[in-house]
C-alpha cells in the first residue's frame, strides 16, 4: 500500500443566514474540502481541528445571543463521508489511534453541548462519521435525493467510534440501531437511500432535492418558533429489547464472519451498553474499541481491499494505452436469453449506443426486448428517469433474427451456450457480416479465448469480456486476450468496460480465468469433503466468514448445471486437483436446481468409509488448497499481482473486505507459508506494520 498521503482538508465554512418572521441568526457551516463530488468531504485530523475551532467561535456567539441556532450540511450531493482513511496506514501506536478517536469525539460532544439548538440539513452522501455528525446534531433534515447513507465500518472491520454506537441506538432503538451498524455491512455493505434513512428514523424532515438548503431552513425557522411540532416514536428501553436484538446481531456476526472479524462483537457490545451509559463514558469505549481495531490486522487488510477497489480498479494493471482505443458507436448481441438480455440493459444504460439483439426465432427477440422494455418502465416507475429518458433508451434497443443488423456495429458481444462449438459457429456467421475492426467480444467463463478465435480471418480482433451474474449488481469484468488479439481490441474493451462503470481485470487466457477457477477449487475440495463424510454443516462452520455464503447454497444461486460445467471444464483442463462431486452430478441429471430440492437426499450417495473433519480441519484443507492454486495462478502469469487476484474475489465472488479478499487472509493465518513457503504480500501492505 501506498504512503499515508497529505490530508485532503474538509473545511466548516461558515455563514449567516437571517430566519424568515424575524426568527432571529442560523450560523450555517458548509462542509467542502474544495474539490466537486468526485472527491467527497472527508475529515482528518486537521480538519477535525478545523471544525472544533468553529464550533468554539460558534458556542461564544450563542452565549452572546447573536446567534439563535446552528446547522451543518454539505457541499453539492455530499454531506461528509467520515474519516479520512488514507493516513491509517501511517498510525503505528495506539496512542496515535486514540488521538485520532479523541479528536472526532471532543468536536461531536461540542456540538451536542452547544447552548442553542442545532441542525443537520443531510443534503447528500453521508457515511461514518458524517452519519455521526448528523446524530449528535438536535434534528436533521433530509433530502429525498440522498443516494447513499450508511455506517459502513463493521464492513472495514471497524466500529462507528464517533458517537454512532451511542447515539442511533438511543434514537431509533437497538434492533434498527443494528441493522445500519451490523447487518447492512455484513451483506456486502449495503447502503440505504435518502428515504430508506428517514423511514428508519435517520431523519426528522425528509424533503425534495431541488430547493433542499432553502426548504430545510424554513423548516428549522419553524422548529424554532414551536410551529413545527417534531414527533419521534419513543425507543423502548426494557432490557430485554435490547438483549434479543443484541442477540439476533450476534447470530448474524457468527455466520457472516464466525467470529474472525472482532469489530461487529465490538459493535453489538457497545449498541448494547448503550441503554444505560452516560455519554462521555460512552464515548470513551468507542475510543478504546476504535483504538483496539485501527491495530488489528482486519482493519487493514479491509483499508487493503478499500484502496484496490477504489483505486487499482480505475487504472487497470497491463492494460494497453487507452488513445488506442476505438470508438463504440454501435452494439451487437448475439442472444436475447436472461444474461443476453442484462447484457443490453447495462450497454444502452450506460452507453447510450444503439444495441441490436439477435436469436434463433421471434418469439426469444421479443422476450429479449420485452425484458429491456421492463426493467426501463421499473426504473420510471420508481422516478430514477423520466418519460423523455425511457422513450429514448427504449429507442435504443432493436431485435432481429437475422445478423444483418451488425454490418455497422463497433463491438458484438456473444451471450450463447457454453460450448466451444456453438461459439466457434457463431463467430464465423458474424466475421461475414461486420467490418473488419469491429471487436469481437465473448462472454465466456470458462473457454480458450484463442481456440475460439483460432478458424477466423481477423483473430486480433476477439477477447473475452466475462461478466458475472446479476450484471447490473456485480462490479467485475475479467477482460481475457487471446494469443493474436492486438493491442487495439484490447484497450477498445478496457475502454468500453470503464464506460459501463465496471471492475476490469486484465486475465491470461486460461481455464475459467481468475474467479471462476478460484471458486471451482475451494467448492470442489468443499464437496470433497462432504462427498467424504464430514456433515454439511460442520463443513460450513469451517468456512464461515470467506465467502458471502455457503458453497452449496451458491450452487443453489448460480444453478447446479453451470457450476458442474464450471467444475469438469476445470478437471479437463487442469488435472485431478479440481474434484468434480458426483453428487452435484446427481443432482443435475435429475434436474434440480439447489441441494434443498425436494428428493434430493435420496439422491445422494454416502461414502462407504467417511471421514469426518473439524470445522478446523476443513478451514486447513481449503484454505491450502486456496493457497497452493493462487500461487500457481501467479506462477503462471494468469494474474497481474496478488492484489489482481483479491480484486477478483472482492468484486466478482463477494469475499470479505476485513480478510483484504484472499491473500492477506492466507498470510494472516499462515497458510502462505505453510503451504507455498513464502507470503503473498510483503508484511504491513494489508497487515499492522511490523
Amino acid at each position: 500500500m501506498s504512503e499515508p498521503k497529505p490530508e485532503v482538508v474538509t473545511r466548516a465554512l461558515v455563514q449567516d443566514v437571517q430566519l424568515p418572521a424575524d426568527g432571529g441568526t442560523l450560523a450555517l457551516v458548509t462542509l467542502d474540502n474544495g474539490h466537486d463530488h468526485t472527491k467527497p468531504n472527508t475529515f482528518g485530523l486537521e480538519g477535525m481541528a478545523g471544525l472544533s475551532a468553529a464550533v468554539a467561535t460558534l458556542q461564544q456567539r450563542a452565549e452572546a445571543g447573536e446567534i439563535v441556532a446552528v446547522a451543518v450540511t454539505g457541499k453539492p450531493f455530499i454531506f461528509a463521508v467520515g474519516a479520512d482513511l488514507s493516513g491509517v496506514p501511517g498510525v503505528a501506536s495506539r496512542e496515535q489511534a486514540l488521538e485520532i478517536a479523541r479528536a472526532g469525539h471532543a468536536a461531536y460532544a461540542a456540538i451536542m453541548d452547544l447552548p442553542v439548538p442545532t441542525f443537520a440539513f443531510v443534503n447528500g452522501a453521508a457515511m461514518g462519521g458524517g452519519v455521526e455528525l448528523s446524530l449528535a446534531c438536535d434534528y436533521r433534515t433530509m433530502s429525498k435525493a440522498v443516494p447513499a447513507i450508511a455506517l459502513p465500518e463493521v464492513f472495514l472491520g471497524l466500529v462507528p467510534g464517533w458517537g454512532g454506537c451511542y447515539l442511533l441506538p438511543r434514537l431509533v432503538g437497538p434492533e434498527k440501531a443494528l441493522k445500519v451498524i451490523v447487518e447492512n455491512p455484513l451483506n456486502t455493505n449495503r447502503m440505504l437511500n435518502g428515504p430508506a434513512a428517514a423511514k428508519l428514523g435517520l431523519a426528522d424532515a425528509l424533503l425534495d432535492g431541488a430547493d433542499f438548503l432553502e426548504q430545510s431552513i424554513i423548516w428549522a425557522a419553524g422548529v424554532l418558533s414551536g410551529e413545527t411540532k417534531v414527533e419521534r416514536e419513543p425507543v423502548n428501553d426494557d432490557a430485554a429489547v435490547w438483549e434479543a436484538a443484541a442477540a439476533a446481531a450476534t447470530q448474524l456476526a457468527d455466520a457472516k464472519t464466525a467470529g474472525k472479524s472482532p469489530s461487529p462483537y465490538r459493535a453489538i457490545e457497545l449498541v448494547q451498553a448503550a441503554r444505560t451509559a452516560e455519554r462521555d463514558a460512552a464515548f470513551a469505549a468507542e475510543d478504546e474499541a476504535l483504538a483496539d481495531l485501527l491495530m488489528g490486522d482486519e482493519l487493514r487488510a479491509g483499508l487493503y481491499s478499500f484502496d484496490l477497489v477504489q483505486k487499482r480498479a480505475k487504472r487497470p494493471a497491463g492494460a494497453p494505452d487507452k488513445s488506442l482505443a476505438r470508438p463504440v458507436g454501435k452494439v451487437g448481441i448475439v442472444g436475447a436469453g436472461l444474461m443476453a438480455s442484462q447484457l443490453a440493459m447495462l450497454f444502452i444504460r450506460s452507453l447510450k449506443v444503439p444495441v441490436v439483439m439477435t436469436d434463433l426465432d421471434q418469439e426469444r427477440v421479443d422476450k429479449g426486448v420485452a425484458y429491456v422494455h421492463g426493467e426501463i418502465d421499473s426504473s420510471l416507475a420508481k422516478g430514477k428517469i423520466t418519460q423523455d429518458k425511457a422513450n429514448q433508451l427504449k429507442g435504443l434497443i432493436t431485435g432481429s433474427t437475422s445478423k444483418e443488423g451488425f454490418a455497422d456495429a463497433d463491438f458484438v458481444i456473444e451471450a450463447v451456450f457454453e460450448e466451444m462449438g456453438v461459439k466457434k459457429k457463431v463467430w464465423a456467421e458474424v466475421e461475414q457480416i461486420v467490418t473488419p475492426e469491429c471487436i469481437l467480444a465473448s462472454n465466456t467463463s470458462s473457454l480458450s479465448i484463442t481456440e475460439m478465435a483460432s478458424e477466423l480471418q481477423h483473430p486480433e480482433r476477439v477477447v473475452g469480456f466475462h461478466f458475472f451474474n446479476p450484471v447490473a449488481v456485480m462490479p467485475l469484468l475479467e477482460i481475457i486476450p487471446g494469443e493474436k488479439t492486438d493491442d487495439a481490441a484490447l484497450a477498445t474493451a478496457f475502454a468500453t468496460g470503464k464506460g459501463l462503470k465496471k471492475t476490469c481485470i486484465l486475465v491470461k487466457d486460461s481455464p475459467s480465468f481468475i474467479a471462476n477457477r478460484l471458486l471451482g477449487r475451494f467448492m470442489g475440495e468443499f464437496s470433497k469433503i462432504v462427498d467424504e463424510g464430514t456433515p454439511v454443516e460442520v463443513a460450513n462452520e469451517g468456512i464461515a466468514g470467506l465467502a458471502p455464503m455457503p458453497p452449496l447454497v451458491l450452487v443453489g444461486l448460480v444453478g447446479p448445471a453451470i457450476a458442474l460445467h464450471n467444475s469438469e471444464t476445470l478437471h479437463r483442463e487442469l488435472g485431478e486437483r479440481f474434484y468434480v462431486s458426483p453428487n452435484l452430478k446427481a443432482l443435475v441429471e435429475a434436474g434440480k436446481r439447489s441441494y434443498d430440492d425436494e428428493g434430493v437426499a435420496e439422491l445422494l450417495t454416502a461414502p462407504e468409509s467417511p471421514v469426518e473433519l473439524t470445522a478446523q480441519q476443513v478451514r486447513e484443507r481449503v484454505l491450502g488448497v486456496l493457497a497452493e492454486e493462487v500461487r500457481t495462478m501467479l506462477d503462471d502469469g494468469v494474474a497481474q499481482a496478488p492484489m489482481d487476484i483479491d480484486l477478483a474475489m472482492i468484486t466478482g465472488a463477494g469475499f470479505q473486505f476485513w480478510n483484504g479478499g484472499l491473500t492477506p487472509l492466507l498470510d494472516r493465518e499462515g497458510v502462505s507459508e505453510k503451504v507455498t513457503g513464502q507470503r503473498f504480500l510483503p508484511k504491513g501492505v494489508a497487515s499492522v506494520p511490523a
